[in-house]
């Protein structure tokens, strides 16, 4: 028995006359039910998603951000334009982003120590790491 495949090796390749060619896509679709992990590219992407560690404010950043509270509360009745940067904590894992807003400044919620804006967001004061006005 031949074993080298040389009767066969050099002939054309097959084409049905009857059926139409399967596309690529086709292809890999019918392997889709042996999948071993279903959901695990999600929790690859999710895992490899980039989250910002967020930084604690030294004493000098914390005193200027203070006295840049103090001047808004003696305004906050103008409602000025405010541009907060903040840190956002992500919903999912550990860490989160850093973000910047521009909005007109509704109220400062002493109670609740949060920015609210006329935009009806709301900032946690605590996460706040610059503020313009």
């Amino acid at each position: 028995m031949k074993e080298d495949y040389s009767d066969i090796i050099n002939l054309p390749h097959h084409v049905s006359k009857n059926h139409p060619q399967m596309s690529m896509m086709a292809r890999a679709a019918q392997f889709a039910p042996f999948a071993a992990l279903t959901g695990y590219d999600a929790v690859i992407h999710e895992t490899a998603r980039h989250t910002d560690k967020q930084v604690e404010l030294g004493e000098y950043d914390n005193e200027r951000l203070n006295r840049k509270f103090a001047e808004l509360m003696d305004i906050v009745h103008e409602h000025p334009e405010v541009t907060v940067a903040y840190f956002k904590p992500d919903k999912c894992k550990a860490g989160g982003a850093y973000l910047t807003v521009s909005h007109r400044l509704k109220k400062i919620d002493t109670y609740e120590q949060f920015l609210i804006l006329d935009d009806d967001s709301r900032i946690p004061i605590a996460d706040i790491v610059d503020i313009q006005f």
